[in-house]
């Protein structure tokens, strides 16, 4: 049968640089690698073909070879393509594909062992709830959790003291088992061992060869000032133990700043409502503003402040976590209405009323007059 042009096949100029070839290779292959498409025949023609194209596109040499005379020019250096197959030719391509599918053995090329790799420590997660007081300062809070460590007994390998693990059975140490899938010879994972190679025939009695038991842990966490709700601290190798040689996972904990009873907080900012009355109002006070730090500032209210006016105290606010400065305090003021006047308070406002020419046992129609103007 006529073998379709290498360029066609890989789908790329003929002045194409090597690059873009290898790009195309990669992409034909991981399309139909019998892995993913089992049992399909055409998908298995499609990637030896794209394999055989890439073995003479992928070559400097063969390929100018090929540029020059074709496949005649090429079967004068000894190439048959897959008429006559050379699983050397798949020697080049594990650097494409090995890390996704472990090429090197899909031909049978190479021989070498492959032990699984010793699995990182699990990582944990859990909520701390600090006071805003807290938040705006800093804390160490001690935590108690439950985490897996390596066992005492063993020091983590799972076998009991004085034995030692032997090798798979089913693999014979590889950590690998071959399967024939037509024309392909493909290594799977050995589910015995899990590719370790190794399994254990006298298990730990304290941990039953696991290499781990769950023990209580106390650890001391750190918030910075300045942290906000649902901030995430990570603690470095404070979560579970890992497999035999392997890092401990990390400990992230998520900051809950619980809501304050007098200061709300917005980023570093923090905002409070103060009530005074209408005397220190009409005629201007000083009043003191309690703060997170337990230091009061004293805020002076101007004569003839009305009802939410409000103030800055600048830098009586958080810190910011990113930076030194300090947010700023915003106090809205809530004017007070006396309740329960006695006769001479009565007596005294309508005397302010009349000074002010206000009759208030009559309409006030200003209000209705001036929102008559807007509408009309």
């Amino acid at each position: 049968m006529t073998k379709r042009d290498y360029y066609e096949v890989l789908g790329v100029a003929r002045n194409a640089p090597a690059e873009e070839i290898k790009r195309a290779y990669r992409q034909m292959a991981l399309k139909h690698h019998p892995d993913r498409n089992p049992g399909n025949r055409e998908a298995e023609e499609r990637f030896k073909e794209a394999a055989e194209a890439y073995s003479v596109l992928g070559d400097p040499e063969k390929r100018t070879t090929y540029d020059r005379f074709g496949l005649d020019g090429l079967r004068g250096e000894g190439f048959t393509g897959f008429s006559g197959f050379d699983a050397s030719v798949f020697g080049d391509f594990e650097d494409i594909l090995g890390s996704l599918f472990g090429f090197g053995d899909i031909f049978g090329v190479g021989s070498r062992r492959r032990r699984s790799v010793p699995q990182r420590g699990r990582d944990l997660a859990l909520e701390l709830e600090i006071s805003l007081e807290q938040a705006a300062s800093g804390v160490e809070k001690e935590i108690s959790l439950s985490r897996a460590e390596h066992c005492p007994e063993c020091r983590g390998s799972g076998v009991s003291p004085g034995t030692k693990k032997a090798e798979c059975p089913t693999c014979q140490g590889r950590g690998q088992v071959r399967y024939q899938q037509g024309f392909f010879a493909i290594s799977r994972t050995c589910s015995t061992c899990r590719g370790a190679g190794e399994v254990i025939t006298s298990p730990c009695r304290n941990c039953h060869g696991s290499g781990q038991i769950k023990q209580k842990q106390k650890i001391t966490v750190r918030v910075p000032a300045g942290v906000e709700d649902g901030s995430r601290l990570r603690i470095e190798g404070g979560g579970e133990a890992g497999g035999a040689g392997a890092n401990p996972g990390d400990l992230y904990v998520v900051v809950r700043v619980a809501r304050h009873a007098f200061f709300e907080r917005e980023e570093s900012n923090l905002f409070c409502q103060i009530p005074i009355s209408f005397s220190q109002a009409a005629l201007g006070a000083s009043i003191e503003v309690p703060g997170l730090d337990h230091e009061s500032e004293v805020l002076k209210v101007p004569p003839g402040t009305q009802a939410g006016a409000v103030f800055r105290l600048r830098g009586r606010g958080i810190k910011d976590l990113r930076g030194h400065r300090k947010g700023d305090m915003f106090v809205k003021v809530q004017v007070k209405t006396p309740e329960n006047l006695s006769k001479d308070e009565k007596a005294l406002l309508r005397r302010l009323a009349e000074l002010r020419g206000e009759d208030p046992d009559t309409v006030d129609r200003s209000l209705i007059d001036r929102l008559k103007n807007i509408i009309h």
